[in-house]
């Protein structure tokens, strides 16, 4: 093997390593199982949004704050991000960065607070339009207090995530670590992977 290639691949590992605590800390059975098994925060065994989902990002994220454990980029912009994080709005305690899905009995009745232009909307949770003219779109609440459809993606490329260097490479031309503004586009463009199984990606890795 080409020497300067071996090297290339040590590094890239090296740097892609995540979960590594510096600290001789106490933590859950489920965090400890992650780090045995060399699993990043990104690939969470848990089912998505669960209660012991978001218990993880928030226990590696308290570890991350108090500067206990090492993270790799992906992981790094999951923490950072809202996700885990909880709201109340009048009695229910909302996850922040997640669907926001009421326990009902109908699909009628599945986030039907919200209203745009006249029609029940779901919000925060992206989906695909066939029709155009971006690949997906998403209602979120504006910052006015209305409520705001937002379209994303170009319908004329495939999205990329799984594939690391792509990921990579669009992170840093999109300035992903910056958009934090889920009323924007490029909010939304960043956050895709999250919401893999309901746009029909094939993985749920974040750019």
């Amino acid at each position: 093997m080409n020497l300067r290639k071996l090297i290339r691949e040590t590094l890239e590992e090296q740097l892609n390593r995540t979960l590594v605590l510096t600290e001789n800390v106490k933590v859950s059975d489920a965090l400890q199982y992650h780090i045995d098994n060399g699993l990043t925060l990104t690939d969470n065994v848990f089912r998505v949004y669960s209660e012991s989902y978001f218990d993880l990002v928030n226990e590696v994220r308290k570890l991350y704050t108090e500067g206990n454990i090492k993270l790799n980029e992906e992981d790094t912009m999951m923490i950072e991000s809202d996700l885990g994080k909880k709201v109340k709005i009048g009695k229910e305690y909302i996850y922040l960065d997640a669907p926001f899905i009421y326990e009902v009995e109908t699909e009628e009745d599945i986030l039907s607070e919200a209203k745009h232009h006249g029609k029940n909307v779901k919000l925060n949770k992206p989906f695909r339009t066939p029709g155009g003219p971006k690949k997906f779109a998403v209602y979120v609440k504006s910052k006015t207090g209305g409520v705001k459809k937002v379209t994303f993606g170009d319908p004329n490329l495939r999205v990329k995530n799984a594939n690391k260097k792509a990921a990579k490479s669009f992170r840093a031309r999109h300035k992903c670590d910056q958009k934090k503004d889920r009323t924007t586009a490029g909010y939304w463009s960043c956050s895709v992977g999250r919401y893999a199984k309901q746009l029909g990606l094939s993985s749920s890795n974040s750019w």
